[in-house]
Formats: structure tokens, C-alpha cells, sequence
């Protein structure tokens, strides 16, 4: 046979009576009971869809008598886990008359309905790599235990098979009372009978006592322990209009169908025919539903008429109050920081790199208008990249995860030369710095890189919030063992009551004090001075900064200055 067409010609026939679907049920078994075979995966398909049909036309045991059939190969595994789903005898059937390989039967095990499985206890030949799983996932055989007494009557037939005197009939005496109410056999006079009735007493006691533990598949015989219910958390509910709960969702309804809401927040609400918003209540009854509860609701209006019917809403738990802890560990929320800002720069570094490739067509020609989209786009991912920096240092800082280097250096001459550097930005709005910083020097406690670039952040901060015409005023003192810097703020941050949450309009041009706004830079700054023993407070709408002073003679802080104890910095 070049060309095995038997399934295309089978599917090509339609069963129009009972028996010519039974034929066609026969044949596909006989088809699909093969080893895989090379058919047409779409024919395939075809044919396990005209085997259900057929099989809900066909009687379960018309179909069960043609699974036992010998006349046909059941070697497919595929065939056999199609037949566990059907009903328990043709399942039996199928799964007692199925001849697989053993690895066969360990790729189809796990698949079985947990019913199927059981059925294979019933058959015998299964590989004992088969009988190994059965084992690991709980099918075991179910017998009654074997009391002591049917031991001995087992013992007691065996030896009368042995004596041959015990084949002689006996002699049937009646007493005379016949009555006995004891039910306990004579001795020796142990029948087969005699000793069923007492294993199923002895199974009886054993289940009264209380049977172990056993992990075993059940069947649903109401032998089930009750689970306990989930926590409630909440449940939509109606009400009339005097308050009473007529209808709640259907798993709660029994239990709170019938309550009267009776708190104030309620009663004035159904008097005033106006929302509740966050009302406590407390319930009481079953313990799903006892407890302190919060309650959102509005009003309902009939339509038409407009008339006031109650109220709908939700009860909902209220939210745990949080559990205020000192030892709260810094480490650990940084990391979880760093690994949110990790996931954010993945997606900005490749997109930063692929724009410079095109930009600088490192695989080809590239025509100069998407060069310069190319560029737009790589600088916005720069600008983003150095955004998720400053997060990160923030969340190192105020956490505490990160140390100050060490290092000192002059603030005061950082603040004159950032002060001379900005004025050629300013000038085109007629703004401006007025300086006032003593020439001698002011040596803080921070590395170079550090106080440069606090500095700088102060300073852009306050010349992008600077308006047309306007002057900021900036004094630097030493004050004991501290420097303070005083800076007037600009107009738009004057406005704002919290100018560490300031987020105001940036004026146009280069300068810029982050993508995340004024607001933010200051709170960076104050993270910084803090962490190097100083302060930032908007006191009387002035900046004022705070550092620790060095003394000339050791270089190390002053001894009355509030700076935290230096430690080595760490790796990173």
C-alpha cells in the first residue's frame, strides 16, 4: 500500500443510522488504536471529533463491549487518554484493554482524571516503573482490614482441609432453648460467613476511633472535612430607605440580609438622601462577617419618579494601621530601589544604544532627517538615564545606604565661581546673583565631586526658577563651627508652601535643575548636607544651608559641628 487513505475514507462516509455509527465508531478505534501513524494532522482532528460525536449517539456500553473487543490493536496513548474521559465503564474498558509501552503509560498516568487512574488498580501487566507512579500520586487499592479473628479462621480451614476426619458430616443438635442472645458462635464452629461479619465490625470500630491520616484520592461519600472559608473582604449591598439590607451578594446574603445600618454617618445620609463616604460599621453574627467594617455607598432613585429607595455600596475591610518600626532595615529597601531602577534603565540603555547606532550609521547610510530623530532620541534617553542617577542617589541617602567619601573642600570658592559662571546665562533675562561671600576660604567636609556638584544643584536650581528682571540674593557666613549660605527664593518658589515639593514651570533655555524639578533638587540638596552633617530649611522664604566648618590646624570637623561620623565609602 503506497498511500494509507483508510481514515479519509471513513470520514468521508456519514453515519445516518444506529448501526452505521456503531460501524464507523469500530472503525475509527481500530484507525486510531494504531501506533502514530504519518496521517494528516487536520484529518487527525477530523477524527478524534467524529469519535466524541459518535459516542454520544452510541449507548455507554454498546461502546464499552466494542472497546473489549481482542479483534483490533490499542496500542495509541493519545487514543487511551480520549476514552478515560468518557463514563467509568468505557473508561475501565479502555484502560484495561490498552497494551503500551512503558513509557507510554508514564506520560499518560499523570494525564488520567484521578477516576481513571483507579481503574488501573484493577488491571494487571502494567510495568512496575507504571505501578511506582501509581503509588507516588495516591492510587492505592481499598479492602477492608483483616481482623485477628479472621486470621485464626483462615487457620482453622486450612487445617480441616488437611485432617480428613474433618470432611465427616455432623451431627446437628438442637438444644433446648434454642434461644441465644449472646450472637457469639460456639468455639470451632467459625464459618466464612462468621468471620466477614466481624471484619466489617472490626472496620466499623476502627473508623469509630478515628482512622489515621490517609492523603488517598476518596470518592464523594459526604466523608469530607468541612475546609475553612477565605477571609472576607468585601461585598457589595443594598439597602431600603430606612437603612435595612435587602439585598447582598449571594454568598453573604444569609448572613446579612435583614441588618439594620444604625450609625450616624448612616442615618444622616438616608436623611439628607447624600453619599457615604468611609463610615465605619461594626457587624456581628457568623465570624466571616463580624468585625469593623467600612462602608461606601450612594443614593438610589427610582426611574422614572425620582423617588428615594436606599442606598448601594460595598463593605470593604478596613486597611491595617502600619506597625511603625525603628529597625527598619535601609539595606534592604535600597536594593529594592536599585533593582526597580535597574528594571528602568534596561529598556532606556537599549534604546539609547540603537539610536546611536543609527545616528551614526555604523551599519549603513542613513538619511540625515532620521539622524536627527536618532540624535533627539538618544539625548532624551541620556537625559532619562541621568534622572534614574539622581533617584538612586536620593534613595541612597535618605536611606542611608550610601556614605560621603571622603575629601574637603573650599565652598566658598565653588559658590563665586558657580556664581561668575552664571551670569552670562542670565543676562538675557536681565537676572542675577548678587554674591556676598567672604574671600578667605570655607573648608567643608566633602569630597571635591560632591560639594561641586551641591553647589551646582542649588545654584541651577534657584537661576531656572529666576524670572525676567529678578535678583537673588546669596550670603555665605561662618557662624561658630558651621558655614551658613542664605539665598532669597525666586518669585515662583516663594508661592509654593512646601518648596521641597515645588514643581514650577521651567523657564526656556539650556539651563535646567533636573528632570524631575525643583522640588526635587532641593530635597537632593538637603539629602546631601544632611548626610554630611549640615541641613537645607526654607525658613521666611530663604534657602538656608548648613554645613559643618574644618578646623585649619588637624582637618577634621569641629567638635560642637552637627556632622554625622565619617565612615570609608563603599564600593559601588
Amino acid at each position: 500500500m503506497q498511500f494509507d487513505d483508510r481514515l479519509a475514507t471513513v470520514l468521508r462516509h456519514r453515519a445516518s443510522d444506529g448501526r452505521a455509527a456503531r460501524t464507523q465508531f469500530r472503525q475509527l478505534l481500530d484507525l486510531l488504536g494504531a501506533r502514530r501513524g504519518a496521517h494528516d494532522r487536520n484529518l487527525l482532528s477530523a477524527a478524534w471529533l467524529r469519535l466524541g460525536a459518535l459516542g454520544e449517539t452510541i449507548p455507554a456500553p454498546d461502546r464499552a463491549a466494542m472497546i473489549r473487543d481482542t479483534g483490533w490493536r490499542f496500542r495509541n496513548p493519545e487514543l487511551a487518554a480520549h476514552l478515560a474521559e468518557d463514563e467509568p465503564e468505557v473508561a475501565s474498558a479502555a484502560l484495561v484493554r490498552a497494551d503500551l509501552a512503558e513509557e507510554d503509560w508514564e506520560a499518560l498516568i499523570p494525564r488520567l482524571p484521578i477516576r481513571a487512574r483507579g481503574f488501573l488498580r484493577l488491571r494487571s501487566g502494567l510495568p512496575r516503573r507504571a505501578m511506582d507512579l501509581l503509588d507516588r500520586l495516591g492510587i492505592h487499592d481499598r479492602g477492608l482490614p483483616l481482623p485477628d479473628l479472621a486470621v485464626q479462621a483462615v487457620s482453622e480451614s486450612e487445617s480441616q482441609r488437611e485432617d480428613p476426619r474433618a470432611r465427616e458430616p455432623l451431627e446437628l443438635t438442637i438444644p433446648a432453648n434454642p434461644a441465644n442472645d449472646s450472637g457469639e458462635p460456639e468455639s470451632g464452629e467459625e464459618s466464612a460467613i462468621g468471620a466477614l461479619v466481624r471484619r466489617i465490625e472490626a472496620f466499623q470500630r476502627a473508623r469509630a476511633k478515628g482512622a489515621p491520616a490517609d492523603t488517598s484520592p476518596r470518592l464523594p461519600l459526604g466523608e469530607q472535612e468541612e475546609t475553612a472559608h477565605p477571609p472576607l473582604m468585601g461585598f457589595a449591598f443594598t439597602t431600603d430607605s430606612e437603612g435595612r439590607v435587602d439585598w447582598a451578594e449571594p454568598q453573604v446574603a444569609p448572613m446579612v440580609v435583614g441588618t439594620r445600618l444604625t450609625t450616624d454617618e448612616i442615618r444622616s445620609a438616608l436623611r439628607a438622601w447624600q453619599r457615604v463616604e468611609r463610615a465605619p460599621v461594626e457587624l456581628r453574627g457568623a465570624p466571616q462577617i463580624a468585625g469593623e467594617w467600612i462602608v461606601d455607598a450612594a443614593p438610589r432613585f427610582t426611574v422614572p419618579g425620582g423617588r428615594f429607595y436606599g442606598l448601594a455600596g460595598k463593605f470593604r475591610r478596613p486597611a491595617p494601621h502600619p506597625v511603625a518600626s525603628s529597625s527598619l532595615d535601609a539595606g534592604i529597601e535600597a536594593d529594592r530601589i536599585r533593582q526597580l531602577l535597574h528594571e528602568l534603565r534596561t529598556p532606556v540603555n537599549a534604546i539609547q544604544g540603537f539610536a546611536e547606532v543609527i545616528q551614526q550609521q555604523v551599519f549603513g547610510p542613513v538619511p540625515h532627517e532620521y539622524r536627527a530623530l536618532a540624535a533627539n532620541i538618544a539625548a532624551d534617553s541620556a537625559r532619562m538615564l541621568a534622572g534614574f542617577d539622581e533617584l538612586d542617589r536620593l534613595a541612597r541617602l535618605e536611606t542611608g545606604a550610601v556614605e560621603p567619601l571622603e575629601g574637603d573642600c573650599d565652598f566658598a570658592l565653588l559658590c563665586r565661581g558657580l556664581a561668575k559662571q552664571l551670569e552670562g546665562v542670565l543676562a538675557p533675562r536681565m537676572a542675577k546673583f548678587e554674591a556676598d561671600i567672604p574671600p578667605s576660604p570655607l573648608v567643608v567636609p566633602m569630597a571635591l565631586r560632591e560639594g561641586e556638584a551641591l553647589a551646582w544643584r542649588l545654584f541651577a536650581t534657584l537661576a531656572t526658577a529666576l524670572g525676567a528682571g529678578e535678583t537673588v540674593e546669596v550670603a555665605m557666613r561662618a557662624e561658630g563651627d558651621a558655614m551658613a549660605l542664605t539665598a532669597t527664593l525666586p518669585a515662583v518658589l516663594a508661592t509654593e508652601e512646601d518648596v521641597f515639593a515645588a514643581a514650577p514651570r521651567p523657564a526656556p533655555g539650556a539651563l535646567s535643575a533636573g528632570m524631575f524639578g525643583a522640588g526635587f533638587a532641593l530635597r537632593l540638596v538637603r539629602a546631601e548636607a544632611r548626610a554630611a552633617g549640615g541641613d537645607l530649611e526654607h525658613v521666611d522664604e530663604r534657602l538656608r544651608l548648613t554645613l559643618p566648618l574644618l578646623t585649619a590646624a588637624r582637618g577634621d570637623p569641629s567638635p560642637g559641628a552637627n556632622r554625622q561620623e565619617r565612615r570609608r565609602p563603599q564600593a559601588r
